[in-house]
């Protein structure tokens, strides 16, 4: 059973020696950041991909969740879904792996140190699908974080404020988009801690 110590504590992991995070063995080219004014379509996206994945997986698909900026309404946004997809053991790459390329994603991220995190692109619509085992900390707070968001318009108007001063500086100084989450990193984990505690995460 995932503890609350476990949910309120980050984990960040660098590559061990010698090991990348990216499949190809490099990142991926550098794109513009665009932060975008919410669209009534993003929900409409997910589904689309949700079904895609669901006709691909079947029952080893355990959980489909729309996370991330575009799940929460009236927050400008990346134009990008993020998904998180539980299946049985997200290490076992041969149970489910195969069939999503099948289906049109593209495997970018390995990163066994971490969650045993993998994380697939979809070109249309565009897509991020982070692939966790069950009881993986990192996406219960990512439904948290989420879940925070669509309740608190303080934190989802700082939030905003975060991601188009991030996106600009990053921009202008010809950043990726890893260097550009590093930039929110702060805020969102302030934001974090008053989730933590509404949830009680943090009680004694």
């Amino acid at each position: 059973m995932l503890e609350a110590s476990e949910i309120v504590t980050f984990r960040d992991v660098p590559p061990p020696p010698g090991e990348s995070p990216w499949v190809n063995g490099s990142e991926p080219p550098r794109e513009e950041i665009a932060v975008v004014a919410p669209d009534p379509r993003w929900p409409e996206w997910f589904q689309q991909i949700a079904d895609r994945i669901r006709s691909a997986l079947g029952m080893r698909a355990l959980s489909i969740e729309h996370v991330g900026s575009t799940a929460v309404p009236g927050l400008p946004a990346k134009p990008v879904i993020d998904i998180d997809l539980i299946v049985a053991d997200s290490s076992k790459t041969s149970a489910w792996l195969p069939q999503l390329q099948q289906a049109g994603f593209t495997h970018t991220v390995s990163e066994p140190w971490w969650y045993k995190h993998h994380c697939l692109r979809l070109s249309q619509p565009r897509c991020n699908l982070h692939v966790w085992s069950p009881g993986c900390p990192e996406a219960y707070r990512h439904r948290l974080f989420r879940d925070w968001l669509r309740h608190s318009p303080a934190d989802r108007d700082l939030y905003r404020d975060a991601k188009r001063a991030a996106a600009e500086a990053s921009n202008s100084g010809r950043e990726s988009v890893e260097e550009y989450n590093q930039r929110k990193q702060d805020v969102i984990r302030q934001i974090y801690q008053r989730a933590f505690s509404a949830a009680g995460l943090l009680d004694p």
